[in-house]
Protein backbone atom coordinates (compact mmCIF):
# COMPACT_ATOMS: atom_id res chain seq x y z
CA UNK A 1 0.00 0.00 0.00
CA UNK A 2 0.72 3.70 -0.25
CA UNK A 3 2.56 5.50 2.82
CA UNK A 4 0.26 8.23 4.47
CA UNK A 5 2.31 10.68 5.29
CA UNK A 6 2.27 13.33 8.58
CA UNK A 7 -0.31 15.98 8.76
CA UNK A 8 -3.52 16.17 6.78
CA UNK A 9 -3.82 13.12 4.15
CA UNK A 10 -3.08 13.92 0.70
CA UNK A 11 -4.84 12.67 -2.45
CA UNK A 12 -3.11 9.84 -3.82
CA UNK A 13 -3.18 8.83 -7.44
CA UNK A 14 -2.61 5.81 -9.97
CA UNK A 15 -1.05 5.72 -13.58
CA UNK A 16 -0.20 1.87 -13.91
CA UNK A 17 -3.53 0.97 -15.32
CA UNK A 18 -6.74 3.32 -15.58
CA UNK A 19 -6.29 6.56 -14.37
CA UNK A 20 -7.45 6.68 -11.33
CA UNK A 21 -7.65 8.98 -7.60
CA UNK A 22 -7.98 8.05 -4.14
CA UNK A 23 -8.91 9.94 -0.60
CA UNK A 24 -8.17 7.68 1.28
CA UNK A 25 -10.10 4.30 0.99
CA UNK A 26 -12.60 6.29 -1.07
CA UNK A 27 -12.38 6.53 -5.01
CA UNK A 28 -12.60 10.16 -6.21
CA UNK A 29 -14.88 10.83 -9.29
CA UNK A 30 -12.56 12.45 -11.73
CA UNK A 31 -15.42 13.79 -14.18
CA UNK A 32 -15.62 13.18 -18.33
CA UNK A 33 -13.07 12.30 -19.56
CA UNK A 34 -11.61 15.31 -21.12
CA UNK A 35 -10.98 16.33 -17.63
CA UNK A 36 -9.44 12.89 -16.42
CA UNK A 37 -7.09 13.42 -19.84
CA UNK A 38 -5.96 17.39 -18.22
CA UNK A 39 -5.14 15.33 -14.93
CA UNK A 40 -3.92 13.04 -16.82
CA UNK A 41 -1.12 15.59 -18.31
CA UNK A 42 -0.69 17.04 -14.80
CA UNK A 43 0.20 14.00 -13.53
CA UNK A 44 2.97 13.00 -16.20
CA UNK A 45 4.83 16.42 -15.42
CA UNK A 46 4.23 16.19 -11.74
CA UNK A 47 5.39 19.07 -9.50
CA UNK A 48 6.52 20.89 -12.80
CA UNK A 49 3.96 23.48 -14.09
CA UNK A 50 2.80 22.23 -17.43
CA UNK A 51 2.08 25.66 -19.98
CA UNK A 52 -1.57 25.94 -20.99
CA UNK A 53 -0.91 25.32 -25.01
CA UNK A 54 0.72 22.02 -23.82
CA UNK A 55 -1.99 20.92 -21.90
CA UNK A 56 -4.60 21.72 -24.94
CA UNK A 57 -2.29 20.35 -27.43
CA UNK A 58 -2.20 16.67 -25.56
CA UNK A 59 -5.66 16.63 -24.71
CA UNK A 60 -7.32 17.92 -27.84
CA UNK A 61 -4.23 17.13 -30.64
CA UNK A 62 -5.06 18.21 -34.10
CA UNK A 63 -9.26 19.46 -33.33
CA UNK A 64 -7.86 22.12 -30.30
CA UNK A 65 -11.29 24.15 -29.51
CA UNK A 66 -11.45 27.50 -30.11
CA UNK A 67 -11.13 29.14 -27.04
CA UNK A 68 -8.89 26.35 -25.22
CA UNK A 69 -7.21 28.51 -22.82
CA UNK A 70 -10.77 29.20 -21.16
CA UNK A 71 -11.55 25.00 -21.68
CA UNK A 72 -9.04 24.07 -19.90
CA UNK A 73 -9.49 26.62 -16.98
CA UNK A 74 -12.99 24.89 -16.72
CA UNK A 75 -11.59 21.72 -16.31
CA UNK A 76 -8.92 22.54 -13.88
CA UNK A 77 -11.68 23.91 -11.97
CA UNK A 78 -13.70 21.09 -11.99
CA UNK A 79 -10.27 18.88 -10.42
CA UNK A 80 -9.92 21.60 -7.74
CA UNK A 81 -13.54 20.56 -6.28
CA UNK A 82 -12.80 17.17 -6.34
CA UNK A 83 -9.44 17.01 -4.84
CA UNK A 84 -9.89 19.73 -2.50
CA UNK A 85 -13.44 19.20 -1.36
CA UNK A 86 -13.30 21.32 1.69
CA UNK A 87 -11.85 25.07 -0.34
CA UNK A 88 -13.55 28.12 -0.42
CA UNK A 89 -14.20 28.80 -4.27
CA UNK A 90 -12.42 32.34 -3.75
CA UNK A 91 -9.16 31.08 -2.16
CA UNK A 92 -6.15 30.09 -4.58
CA UNK A 93 -5.68 25.78 -4.54
CA UNK A 94 -3.03 24.47 -2.46
CA UNK A 95 -2.61 21.28 -5.17
CA UNK A 96 -3.56 22.96 -8.29
CA UNK A 97 -1.90 26.03 -8.82
CA UNK A 98 -1.53 28.44 -12.13
CA UNK A 99 2.18 29.71 -11.59
CA UNK A 100 3.51 32.19 -14.48
CA UNK A 101 4.99 29.26 -16.24
CA UNK A 102 1.56 27.22 -16.36
CA UNK A 103 -0.85 24.82 -14.34
CA UNK A 104 1.11 22.68 -11.79
CA UNK A 105 -0.36 19.47 -9.71
CA UNK A 106 1.54 19.19 -6.97
CA UNK A 107 2.03 15.50 -5.24
CA UNK A 108 2.99 14.52 -2.31
CA UNK A 109 5.71 11.70 -1.39
CA UNK A 110 4.61 8.21 -2.38
CA UNK A 111 0.89 9.83 -3.73
CA UNK A 112 1.35 8.45 -6.95
CA UNK A 113 2.01 5.36 -8.00
CA UNK A 114 4.63 5.23 -11.20
CA UNK A 115 6.58 7.25 -9.33
CA UNK A 116 6.64 4.66 -5.68
CA UNK A 117 7.27 1.90 -8.84
CA UNK A 118 10.48 3.43 -9.59
CA UNK A 119 11.59 3.66 -5.36
CA UNK A 120 10.64 -0.02 -5.15
CA UNK A 121 13.08 -0.20 -8.44
CA UNK A 122 16.22 1.59 -7.45
CA UNK A 123 15.91 -0.13 -3.66
CA UNK A 124 15.92 -3.28 -5.78
CA UNK A 125 19.09 -2.37 -7.06
CA UNK A 126 20.85 -1.46 -4.08
CA UNK A 127 19.95 -4.30 -2.45
CA UNK A 128 21.74 -6.26 -5.15
CA UNK A 129 24.51 -4.16 -4.65
CA UNK A 130 24.69 -4.50 -0.81
CA UNK A 131 24.52 -8.46 -2.03
CA UNK A 132 20.76 -8.90 -0.79
CA UNK A 133 19.06 -10.59 -3.40
CA UNK A 134 16.39 -12.37 -1.70
CA UNK A 135 15.44 -8.94 -0.86
CA UNK A 136 15.92 -7.18 -4.27
CA UNK A 137 13.80 -9.84 -5.62
CA UNK A 138 10.89 -9.13 -2.64
CA UNK A 139 11.16 -5.48 -3.41
CA UNK A 140 10.60 -5.82 -7.19
CA UNK A 141 7.22 -8.15 -6.35
CA UNK A 142 6.23 -5.01 -4.29
CA UNK A 143 7.14 -2.77 -7.20
CA UNK A 144 5.25 -4.98 -10.23
CA UNK A 145 2.03 -5.37 -7.87
CA UNK A 146 1.63 -1.94 -8.31
CA UNK A 147 0.44 -2.35 -12.07
CA UNK A 148 -3.08 -3.31 -12.18
CA UNK A 149 -3.29 -3.20 -16.75
CA UNK A 150 -1.41 -1.47 -19.26
CA UNK A 151 -0.33 2.01 -17.99
CA UNK A 152 -2.96 4.84 -19.09
CA UNK A 153 -5.53 2.95 -20.58
CA UNK A 154 -8.10 4.14 -22.53
CA UNK A 155 -6.30 7.68 -23.23
CA UNK A 156 -4.83 7.77 -26.59
CA UNK A 157 -2.05 10.91 -28.18
CA UNK A 158 1.36 11.30 -28.30
CA UNK A 159 1.94 12.16 -24.90
CA UNK A 160 0.11 9.57 -23.17
CA UNK A 161 1.13 7.03 -26.11
CA UNK A 162 5.06 8.24 -25.00
CA UNK A 163 4.33 8.09 -21.44
CA UNK A 164 2.74 4.43 -21.73
CA UNK A 165 5.75 3.36 -23.73
CA UNK A 166 8.38 4.77 -20.90
CA UNK A 167 6.17 2.75 -18.34
CA UNK A 168 5.59 0.19 -20.15
CA UNK A 169 9.54 -0.44 -20.80
CA UNK A 170 10.18 0.23 -17.13
CA UNK A 171 8.20 -2.47 -16.42
CA UNK A 172 9.45 -4.60 -18.58
CA UNK A 173 12.84 -4.34 -17.47
CA UNK A 174 11.92 -4.84 -13.42
CA UNK A 175 10.89 -8.39 -15.07
CA UNK A 176 13.56 -9.31 -16.44
CA UNK A 177 15.63 -8.37 -12.84
CA UNK A 178 13.13 -10.22 -10.92
CA UNK A 179 13.39 -12.90 -12.85
CA UNK A 180 16.75 -13.39 -13.11
CA UNK A 181 17.11 -12.61 -9.50
CA UNK A 182 14.60 -15.45 -8.84
CA UNK A 183 16.95 -17.52 -11.16
CA UNK A 184 19.55 -16.64 -9.09
CA UNK A 185 18.01 -17.83 -5.61
CA UNK A 186 17.68 -21.46 -7.08
CA UNK A 187 13.56 -21.01 -8.06
CA UNK A 188 14.18 -22.19 -11.49
CA UNK A 189 10.99 -24.86 -10.95
CA UNK A 190 8.33 -22.27 -9.79
CA UNK A 191 9.72 -19.42 -12.32
CA UNK A 192 8.95 -21.47 -15.37
CA UNK A 193 5.59 -21.89 -15.67
CA UNK A 194 6.09 -17.51 -15.10
CA UNK A 195 7.73 -16.98 -17.62
CA UNK A 196 6.69 -18.98 -20.30
CA UNK A 197 3.58 -15.93 -19.51
CA UNK A 198 6.17 -13.40 -19.50
CA UNK A 199 7.88 -14.45 -23.22
CA UNK A 200 4.26 -14.53 -24.77
CA UNK A 201 3.66 -10.76 -23.43
CA UNK A 202 7.12 -9.58 -24.75
CA UNK A 203 8.46 -12.21 -27.26
CA UNK A 204 10.65 -9.68 -28.66
CA UNK A 205 12.87 -9.49 -25.43
CA UNK A 206 15.80 -11.82 -25.74
CA UNK A 207 16.45 -11.44 -22.49
CA UNK A 208 13.80 -13.31 -21.31
CA UNK A 209 13.88 -15.78 -23.71
CA UNK A 210 17.74 -16.57 -22.41
CA UNK A 211 16.22 -16.67 -18.78
CA UNK A 212 13.54 -19.03 -19.40
CA UNK A 213 16.28 -21.37 -21.56
CA UNK A 214 18.46 -21.43 -18.31
CA UNK A 215 15.44 -22.39 -16.49
CA UNK A 216 13.81 -24.70 -17.86
CA UNK A 217 18.11 -26.49 -18.32
CA UNK A 218 18.08 -26.30 -14.87
CA UNK A 219 14.64 -27.92 -14.20
CA UNK A 220 15.83 -30.68 -16.39
CA UNK A 221 13.72 -29.63 -19.43
CA UNK A 222 16.16 -29.82 -21.71
CA UNK A 223 14.60 -30.49 -24.76
CA UNK A 224 11.79 -27.64 -23.89
CA UNK A 225 14.62 -25.06 -23.36
CA UNK A 226 16.19 -25.82 -27.28
CA UNK A 227 12.32 -25.27 -28.34
CA UNK A 228 12.73 -21.70 -27.02
CA UNK A 229 15.67 -20.90 -28.50
CA UNK A 230 13.75 -22.38 -32.08
CA UNK A 231 10.61 -20.33 -31.51
CA UNK A 232 12.66 -17.04 -31.04
CA UNK A 233 15.17 -18.32 -34.15
CA UNK A 234 12.01 -18.72 -36.45
CA UNK A 235 10.08 -15.27 -34.84
CA UNK A 236 13.29 -13.68 -35.81
CA UNK A 237 13.96 -14.46 -39.02
CA UNK A 238 10.24 -14.64 -40.49
CA UNK A 239 9.41 -11.07 -39.05
CA UNK A 240 12.83 -9.21 -39.23
CA UNK A 241 15.14 -10.93 -41.40
CA UNK A 242 17.63 -11.59 -37.94
CA UNK A 243 19.29 -14.40 -36.61
CA UNK A 244 19.34 -14.10 -32.42
CA UNK A 245 22.03 -12.43 -30.53
CA UNK A 246 25.56 -14.25 -29.86
CA UNK A 247 24.55 -14.57 -25.95
CA UNK A 248 21.68 -16.28 -26.71
CA UNK A 249 23.44 -18.93 -29.56
CA UNK A 250 26.09 -19.12 -27.13
CA UNK A 251 23.52 -20.68 -24.51
CA UNK A 252 22.15 -22.73 -26.85
CA UNK A 253 25.20 -24.31 -27.63
CA UNK A 254 26.10 -24.64 -24.50
CA UNK A 255 23.12 -26.57 -23.60
CA UNK A 256 23.67 -28.68 -26.81
CA UNK A 257 26.41 -29.83 -25.44
CA UNK A 258 25.40 -30.09 -21.42
CA UNK A 259 28.09 -27.17 -20.21
CA UNK A 260 28.48 -28.27 -16.87
CA UNK A 261 28.97 -24.38 -16.27
CA UNK A 262 25.12 -24.24 -16.75
CA UNK A 263 24.27 -25.39 -13.17
CA UNK A 264 25.89 -23.67 -10.79
CA UNK A 265 27.02 -24.74 -7.56
CA UNK A 266 24.09 -24.21 -4.68
CA UNK A 267 23.82 -20.85 -3.76
CA UNK A 268 26.11 -19.63 -0.38
CA UNK A 269 23.56 -18.30 1.50
CA UNK A 270 20.54 -20.10 3.19
CA UNK A 271 16.95 -19.60 1.79
CA UNK A 272 15.70 -17.14 4.03
CA UNK A 273 11.47 -17.99 4.49
CA UNK A 274 9.39 -16.92 2.06
CA UNK A 275 6.57 -14.51 3.65
CA UNK A 276 6.20 -12.13 0.20
CA UNK A 277 3.87 -8.90 1.20
CA UNK A 278 0.36 -8.81 -0.36
CA UNK A 279 0.48 -6.49 -2.90
CA UNK A 280 -3.47 -4.96 -4.02
CA UNK A 281 -4.30 -6.13 -7.50
CA UNK A 282 -1.22 -7.38 -9.16
CA UNK A 283 -0.80 -7.15 -13.16
CA UNK A 284 0.53 -9.52 -14.12
CA UNK A 285 0.25 -11.75 -10.62
CA UNK A 286 2.97 -11.45 -9.20
CA UNK A 287 4.82 -14.74 -7.49
CA UNK A 288 2.80 -15.43 -4.14
CA UNK A 289 4.91 -17.80 -1.31
CA UNK A 290 7.21 -20.24 -3.70
CA UNK A 291 8.24 -23.78 -2.15
CA UNK A 292 11.93 -24.05 -1.20
CA UNK A 293 14.01 -25.06 -4.36
CA UNK A 294 15.04 -28.69 -4.36
CA UNK A 295 18.12 -29.29 -2.62
CA UNK A 296 20.08 -30.92 -5.39
CA UNK A 297 19.64 -29.64 -8.78
CA UNK A 298 18.59 -31.96 -11.57
CA UNK A 299 21.54 -33.80 -13.52
CA UNK A 300 22.67 -33.10 -16.70
CA UNK A 301 21.42 -34.92 -19.42
CA UNK A 302 22.59 -38.70 -19.39
CA UNK A 303 24.88 -39.21 -22.87
CA UNK A 304 23.23 -41.50 -25.17
CA UNK A 305 24.97 -45.04 -25.88
CA UNK A 306 25.81 -46.03 -29.23
CA UNK A 307 23.35 -47.49 -31.85
CA UNK A 308 24.53 -50.34 -33.75
CA UNK A 309 24.41 -49.88 -37.15
CA UNK A 310 22.37 -52.28 -38.88
CA UNK A 311 21.38 -51.94 -42.35
CA UNK A 312 18.08 -53.55 -43.82
CA UNK A 313 18.06 -54.63 -47.01
CA UNK A 314 14.99 -52.97 -48.11
CA UNK A 315 12.93 -49.72 -46.49
CA UNK A 316 8.94 -49.58 -46.46
CA UNK A 317 7.81 -47.12 -48.87
CA UNK A 318 6.20 -44.11 -47.53
CA UNK A 319 2.08 -44.36 -47.86
CA UNK A 320 1.50 -41.95 -50.42
CA UNK A 321 -2.00 -40.03 -51.60
CA UNK A 322 -4.47 -41.24 -53.09
CA UNK A 323 -3.79 -40.49 -57.16
CA UNK A 324 -6.14 -38.15 -59.67
CA UNK A 325 -8.53 -39.65 -62.08
CA UNK A 326 -8.93 -37.78 -65.02
CA UNK A 327 -6.03 -35.08 -65.86
CA UNK A 328 -7.43 -31.14 -65.42
CA UNK A 329 -6.06 -30.75 -68.96
CA UNK A 330 -8.26 -33.13 -70.07
CA UNK A 331 -11.87 -31.82 -68.35
CA UNK A 332 -11.07 -28.29 -69.74
CA UNK A 333 -10.73 -29.56 -73.74
CA UNK A 334 -14.34 -31.20 -72.92
CA UNK A 335 -15.83 -29.32 -71.89
CA UNK A 336 -14.79 -26.55 -74.40
CA UNK A 337 -15.41 -29.16 -77.64
CA UNK A 338 -18.13 -30.56 -76.47
CA UNK A 339 -21.03 -27.58 -77.12
CA UNK A 340 -18.99 -27.18 -80.46
CA UNK A 341 -19.34 -30.58 -81.62
CA UNK A 342 -23.00 -30.43 -81.19
CA UNK A 343 -23.45 -26.93 -82.57
CA UNK A 344 -24.78 -25.70 -78.98
CA UNK A 345 -27.63 -28.39 -78.27
CA UNK A 346 -25.50 -29.34 -75.08
CA UNK A 347 -24.05 -26.21 -74.26
CA UNK A 348 -27.03 -26.09 -71.26
CA UNK A 349 -25.99 -29.96 -69.97
CA UNK A 350 -21.85 -28.83 -70.52
CA UNK A 351 -22.16 -25.63 -67.92
CA UNK A 352 -25.18 -27.30 -66.13
CA UNK A 353 -23.16 -30.12 -65.45
CA UNK A 354 -20.23 -28.46 -64.28
CA UNK A 355 -22.71 -25.92 -62.10
CA UNK A 356 -23.64 -28.90 -59.76
CA UNK A 357 -20.47 -30.10 -59.35
CA UNK A 358 -18.61 -26.98 -57.96
CA UNK A 359 -22.48 -25.67 -56.54
CA UNK A 360 -22.24 -22.40 -58.27
CA UNK A 361 -25.50 -20.63 -58.59
CA UNK A 362 -23.63 -17.78 -61.55
CA UNK A 363 -22.71 -20.58 -63.63
CA UNK A 364 -26.26 -21.97 -63.30
CA UNK A 365 -27.88 -18.88 -64.44
CA UNK A 366 -25.24 -19.33 -67.39
CA UNK A 367 -26.96 -22.65 -67.63
CA UNK A 368 -30.86 -21.94 -67.73
CA UNK A 369 -29.82 -18.98 -71.02
CA UNK A 370 -28.27 -21.32 -72.96
CA UNK A 371 -30.90 -23.56 -72.15
CA UNK A 372 -33.21 -20.59 -73.19
CA UNK A 373 -31.40 -20.17 -76.46
CA UNK A 374 -31.95 -23.49 -77.36
CA UNK A 375 -35.88 -23.55 -77.05
CA UNK A 376 -35.91 -19.98 -78.80
CA UNK A 377 -34.31 -21.80 -81.46
CA UNK A 378 -36.48 -24.89 -81.61
CA UNK A 379 -39.82 -22.41 -81.20
CA UNK A 380 -38.56 -20.19 -83.83
CA UNK A 381 -38.04 -22.93 -86.97
CA UNK A 382 -41.67 -23.91 -85.63
CA UNK A 383 -42.84 -20.58 -86.19
CA UNK A 384 -41.70 -19.91 -90.03
CA UNK A 385 -43.42 -23.51 -90.48
CA UNK A 386 -42.68 -25.88 -93.68
CA UNK A 387 -41.16 -23.77 -96.84
CA UNK A 388 -37.80 -23.86 -98.66
CA UNK A 389 -37.03 -20.32 -98.16
CA UNK A 390 -36.31 -19.52 -94.75
CA UNK A 391 -38.10 -16.46 -93.24
CA UNK A 392 -37.34 -14.12 -90.01
CA UNK A 393 -38.35 -16.21 -87.48
CA UNK A 394 -35.72 -19.04 -88.49
CA UNK A 395 -33.00 -16.40 -89.09
CA UNK A 396 -33.20 -15.31 -85.37
CA UNK A 397 -33.74 -19.00 -84.06
CA UNK A 398 -30.06 -19.39 -86.08
CA UNK A 399 -28.52 -16.94 -84.31
CA UNK A 400 -29.55 -17.96 -81.11
CA UNK A 401 -28.06 -21.20 -81.92
CA UNK A 402 -24.93 -19.91 -82.52
CA UNK A 403 -24.98 -17.99 -79.21
CA UNK A 404 -25.42 -20.89 -77.27
CA UNK A 405 -22.55 -22.79 -79.37
CA UNK A 406 -20.00 -19.93 -78.96
CA UNK A 407 -21.33 -19.26 -75.43
CA UNK A 408 -20.83 -22.97 -73.79
CA UNK A 409 -17.72 -23.59 -75.56
CA UNK A 410 -16.71 -19.90 -74.18
CA UNK A 411 -18.04 -20.71 -70.45
CA UNK A 412 -15.97 -24.14 -70.90
CA UNK A 413 -12.67 -21.97 -71.34
CA UNK A 414 -13.39 -19.94 -68.89
CA UNK A 415 -13.99 -22.40 -66.13
CA UNK A 416 -11.58 -23.66 -64.00
CA UNK A 417 -12.10 -26.99 -63.10
CA UNK A 418 -10.64 -28.46 -59.90
CA UNK A 419 -10.03 -31.55 -59.05
CA UNK A 420 -12.76 -33.32 -57.36
CA UNK A 421 -14.47 -36.38 -55.13
CA UNK A 422 -11.14 -38.42 -53.86
CA UNK A 423 -8.31 -36.70 -54.98
CA UNK A 424 -8.23 -33.80 -53.63
CA UNK A 425 -10.54 -34.59 -50.65
CA UNK A 426 -8.35 -37.65 -49.44
CA UNK A 427 -5.66 -36.14 -50.03
CA UNK A 428 -6.44 -33.20 -47.78
CA UNK A 429 -7.16 -35.62 -45.76
CA UNK A 430 -4.58 -37.52 -46.31
CA UNK A 431 -2.19 -34.44 -45.11
CA UNK A 432 -3.83 -33.75 -42.05
CA UNK A 433 -3.68 -37.13 -40.88
CA UNK A 434 -0.24 -37.36 -40.96
CA UNK A 435 0.52 -33.87 -39.24
CA UNK A 436 -1.84 -35.33 -36.48
CA UNK A 437 -0.04 -38.34 -36.10
CA UNK A 438 3.24 -36.84 -36.51
CA UNK A 439 2.23 -33.93 -33.55
CA UNK A 440 1.23 -37.44 -31.69
CA UNK A 441 4.64 -39.54 -32.37
CA UNK A 442 6.80 -36.55 -30.85
CA UNK A 443 3.99 -36.00 -27.97
CA UNK A 444 5.56 -39.65 -27.11
CA UNK A 445 8.93 -38.69 -27.49
CA UNK A 446 9.28 -36.00 -25.41
CA UNK A 447 7.03 -37.03 -22.45
CA UNK A 448 7.20 -40.67 -22.78
CA UNK A 449 10.64 -42.00 -24.43
CA UNK A 450 10.40 -45.82 -23.65
CA UNK A 451 7.08 -46.00 -25.04
CA UNK A 452 8.61 -44.40 -28.01
CA UNK A 453 11.41 -46.49 -28.05
CA UNK A 454 8.40 -49.31 -27.83
CA UNK A 455 6.50 -48.58 -30.69
CA UNK A 456 10.00 -48.19 -32.65
CA UNK A 457 8.85 -44.42 -33.81
CA UNK A 458 11.29 -42.93 -36.76
CA UNK A 459 11.68 -46.50 -37.77
CA UNK A 460 10.40 -46.46 -41.54
CA UNK A 461 12.55 -49.92 -42.08
CA UNK A 462 10.26 -51.74 -39.40
CA UNK A 463 7.41 -53.41 -39.73
CA UNK A 464 5.36 -51.54 -36.92
CA UNK A 465 1.32 -51.28 -35.83
CA UNK A 466 1.99 -47.54 -34.68
CA UNK A 467 2.14 -44.62 -37.47
CA UNK A 468 4.31 -41.82 -36.67
CA UNK A 469 3.22 -39.61 -39.81
CA UNK A 470 6.52 -41.04 -41.18
CA UNK A 471 8.86 -39.70 -38.61
CA UNK A 472 12.82 -40.69 -39.13
CA UNK A 473 14.56 -40.88 -35.45
CA UNK A 474 18.31 -39.76 -36.34
CA UNK A 475 19.84 -42.05 -33.22
CA UNK A 476 18.44 -45.25 -34.73
CA UNK A 477 17.34 -44.62 -38.49
CA UNK A 478 20.09 -47.05 -40.63
CA UNK A 479 22.19 -45.42 -43.00
CA UNK A 480 20.06 -46.35 -45.68
CA UNK A 481 16.91 -44.76 -44.31
CA UNK A 482 18.76 -40.81 -43.37
CA UNK A 483 20.80 -41.20 -47.09
CA UNK A 484 17.09 -41.42 -48.66
CA UNK A 485 16.18 -37.80 -46.97
CA UNK A 486 15.88 -34.67 -49.17
CA UNK A 487 19.43 -32.40 -48.79
CA UNK A 488 21.14 -35.43 -47.09
CA UNK A 489 22.95 -37.96 -49.38
CA UNK A 490 25.00 -40.84 -48.75
CA UNK A 491 28.31 -38.79 -47.81
CA UNK A 492 26.43 -36.81 -44.88
CA UNK A 493 24.32 -39.74 -43.84
CA UNK A 494 27.71 -41.85 -43.19
CA UNK A 495 29.08 -38.91 -41.23
CA UNK A 496 26.09 -38.63 -38.83
CA UNK A 497 26.26 -42.42 -37.96
CA UNK A 498 29.58 -42.43 -37.80
CA UNK A 499 29.57 -39.41 -35.24
CA UNK A 500 26.43 -41.40 -33.97
CA UNK A 501 28.92 -44.25 -32.93
CA UNK A 502 31.53 -42.35 -31.58
CA UNK A 503 29.52 -40.01 -29.37
CA UNK A 504 26.14 -42.22 -28.73
CA UNK A 505 23.81 -39.81 -30.75
CA UNK A 506 22.46 -36.53 -30.25
CA UNK A 507 19.19 -35.67 -27.86
CA UNK A 508 18.12 -32.92 -30.73
CA UNK A 509 18.01 -32.37 -34.42
CA UNK A 510 19.90 -28.60 -33.25
CA UNK A 511 22.87 -30.64 -32.04
CA UNK A 512 23.37 -31.92 -35.39
CA UNK A 513 24.00 -28.20 -36.65
CA UNK A 514 26.33 -27.40 -33.66
CA UNK A 515 28.50 -30.20 -34.54
CA UNK A 516 28.42 -29.21 -38.26
CA UNK A 517 26.37 -32.52 -39.58
CA UNK A 518 23.85 -31.38 -41.25
CA UNK A 519 23.66 -27.61 -42.68
CA UNK A 520 21.20 -25.58 -41.18
CA UNK A 521 19.03 -25.01 -44.12
CA UNK A 522 18.48 -28.94 -44.49
CA UNK A 523 17.98 -29.12 -40.86
CA UNK A 524 15.22 -26.56 -41.24
CA UNK A 525 13.78 -28.12 -44.01
CA UNK A 526 13.60 -31.28 -42.40
CA UNK A 527 12.07 -29.98 -38.73
CA UNK A 528 8.71 -31.84 -39.49
CA UNK A 529 10.55 -35.38 -40.65
CA UNK A 530 13.60 -35.60 -38.22
CA UNK A 531 13.57 -36.66 -34.47
CA UNK A 532 15.90 -37.43 -32.17
CA UNK A 533 13.95 -40.00 -29.69
CA UNK A 534 16.33 -40.66 -26.61
CA UNK A 535 18.38 -43.92 -26.46
CA UNK A 536 17.57 -45.27 -23.17
CA UNK A 537 20.22 -45.22 -19.84
CA UNK A 538 22.12 -47.73 -20.92
CA UNK A 539 26.17 -48.04 -20.23
CA UNK A 540 27.83 -47.95 -23.55
CA UNK A 541 28.72 -52.04 -24.36
CA UNK A 542 32.32 -53.27 -23.81
CA UNK A 543 34.28 -53.11 -27.42
CA UNK A 544 36.10 -55.92 -26.33
CA UNK A 545 33.40 -58.43 -25.09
Amino acid sequence: MLATPDGPELPRFELLGPVRAWQGETELDLGPAKQRAVLTTLLIHANRPVPTERIVDAVWQADPPENGANVVQKYVAGLRRVLEPGRSPRTPGSLLTLTDAGYQLSVGPDRLDAELFQQYVQRARAAQTAGRPGDASRLLEQALGLWRGPALAGLTGALFDAARDRLTESRAAALEHWAALELLLGHQIQLAPRLAELVAEFPLREELRYIQMLALYRCGRQPEALAVFRDARRLLAEEFGVEPSERLQELHRGILRADPALVPPRPPWPPAPVAYPQAPVAYPQAPVAYPQAPAAYPQAPYPPPPVPLVVPLAVATPTTGPPGLIPLWLKRTAAIAVPLLTFGLTSWAVVGFVAVRHRSRALGFVAAGLLGLLIFFCVGMELDGPGDEAGTWAGFAVLALLLAMLGGATAGALIRPRPTGPTWEASAVFAMGQRIRRDQARQLVEHHPAIARELQIGRPDLPRTFDDGGLVDVNTAPEIVIASLPGIGPDVARRILADRYDRGGVTSVDELVARNLLPRPVARALEETLVAVPPPLTSRPDSTG
